[in-house]
């Protein structure tokens, strides 16, 4: 009888082990339960304009510390990741101009984020000309 039961115990401990631990099932991207919840305003006027602000006056606003410059790293990154948002399903206007703004936008950000991990004021001051055209080419046509 302990035989049997340290033969039974010994098989649902190896059945246990090799069964293959439980995949949680994901929803294809088309299924993702994205929504807008900012306007397109407040997404101009709490993110875009307060980021692009610290890299257009990186002279005048140069940061000294280790946290100033995470912080712009930081602005930087939601700038280039504001373009993405720009992008979704939902906010973009069209899929041609409004696409190669955004893309314009992301380009900037995303050069302005390492320049901001170099902590290289230069090379983001050299960015201001691409940041700038992002802006007023999306203004311009929208």
């Amino acid at each position: 009888m302990r035989t049997l039961a340290i033969l039974l115990i010994t098989g649902a401990t190896l059945a246990q082990a090799q069964t293959p631990p439980a995949v949680r099932p994901t929803a294809p991207a088309s299924k993702a339960p994205m929504r807008n919840v900012g306007t397109m305003s407040e997404l101009m006027v709490k993110i875009l304009y307060p980021s692009s602000d610290a890299l257009f006056y990186i002279e005048t606003r140069t940061p000294t510390t280790d946290s100033e410059w995470t912080v712009l790293e930081g602005q930087a990154l939601m700038l280039a990741e504001s373009a993405n948002l720009l992008m979704m399903p939902g906010r973009a206007r069209d899929q041609t101009q409004w696409m190669d703004d955004s893309k314009l936008l992301l380009d900037a950000g995303a050069a302005a984020l390492m320049a901001a991990k170099a902590k290289d004021v230069p090379a983001i001051v050299a960015l201001s000309d691409q940041l700038y055209e992002s802006c007023t080419s999306c203004h311009t046509h929208y």
